[in-house]
């Protein structure tokens, strides 16, 4: 699931055969578009939070490093954060789709940057079925733009298995419902109020993931810290900004489809300005750790 809600992924709304979450309709399991978690992977890494790495290391401190990364997507979580860590790791890769597992597992790095090794498994599942004993042994979970695409039930699952298991939760990249456009146009606030409604929809958590997950984790027994992790888009994003307003507004008109005629006008003049490279955004996310309240961590076996 990771890397693909809405506002942050690609929301082809109006690209036949696809869902607004730029997931491709199956007979089998929600498949989400590779192109568009590539196109992304270099604003995402560039707006997770520092700080929050690194009150994460001293926790991490017992090396061979078990890592599960829920909806791991591309992989790009794993490109990231294996780097950053160093010593030897297990990284267990969990989605739905078998094409992005594949794929994942094939990118990632099979070394730190001090040379330590790193093993790759995959698990394809639901993250309904998720438990502790999933997590026995685990030193981290991880995952990235996945709490906004969970329904409350999903969070209370995740934060419920990282408690039994005593393993710290590091979840970037989170939607907050907020979204700077400069210039201005009279229709941002509409289209980004439709937007945030569909985010919502069946009873996702969408721009209220960050407090939600704070609140499931703190009663948890958790200790966690929020930091703001926005992407900054500006002349040299220029393709990642057209495919993020494509998605947007996409997600907004199938949300309120009496805003069609006027979306259709403001789409083609921001993508104009995208590309003329007089369009600057700012997409906040915000970044969440929790580390569990006892000392004893989940450590590998």
């Amino acid at each position: 699931m990771g890397e693909h809600h809405p506002q942050s992924g690609r929301c082809a709304g109006t690209t036949p055969g696809r869902t607004a979450e730029g997931r491709v309709k199956t007979t089998d399991v929600p498949r989400y578009t590779p192109d568009w978690l590539e196109l992304r992977e270099g604003a995402d890494a560039a707006a997770r939070s520092a700080e929050l790495l690194e009150a994460l290391g001293p926790r991490l401190s017992d090396p061979p490093l078990v890592i599960h990364d829920l909806g791991c997507g591309t992989g790009s979580m794993g490109r990231w954060l294996a780097p950053r860590l160093g010593g030897p790791q297990l990284w267990i890769l969990h989605d739905r789709d078998p094409d992005l597992l594949d794929r994942a597992a094939v990118r990632m790095p099979r070394a730190t940057t001090d040379g330590s090794r790193v093993t790759v498994a995959t698990a394809r599942g639901d993250l309904a079925r998720l438990t502790a004993s999933t997590l026995d042994g685990a030193s981290l979970v991880t995952a990235s733009a996945l709490l906004d695409v969970l329904t409350r039930e999903e969070v209370e699952r995740i934060a419920a298995a990282c408690a039994e298991a005593r393993c710290p939760a590091l979840l970037t990249l989170s939607v907050v419902g907020r979204v700077e456009l400069a210039p201005a146009d009279p229709l941002d606030a509409e289209i980004a109020e439709a937007f945030d409604a569909h985010q919502r929809r069946g009873g996702l958590v969408g721009p209220d993931a960050t407090a939600v997950a704070s609140e499931v984790f703190t009663r948890h027994g958790a200790t966690v810290r929020t930091q703001a992790s926005p992407w900054v888009l500006g002349p040299d994003h220029s393709a990642l900004t057209a495919e993020w307003l494509r998605g947007w507004v996409g997600a907004a008109v199938e949300q309120r489809p009496d805003l069609a005629g006027h979306a259709e006008a403001y789409l083609r003049r921001r993508l104009a300005m995208a590309t003329a490279g007089a369009l600057r955004v700012v997409v906040h996310h915000r970044d969440l750790l929790a580390l569990p309240a006892s000392g004893t961590m989940g450590a590998a076996a």
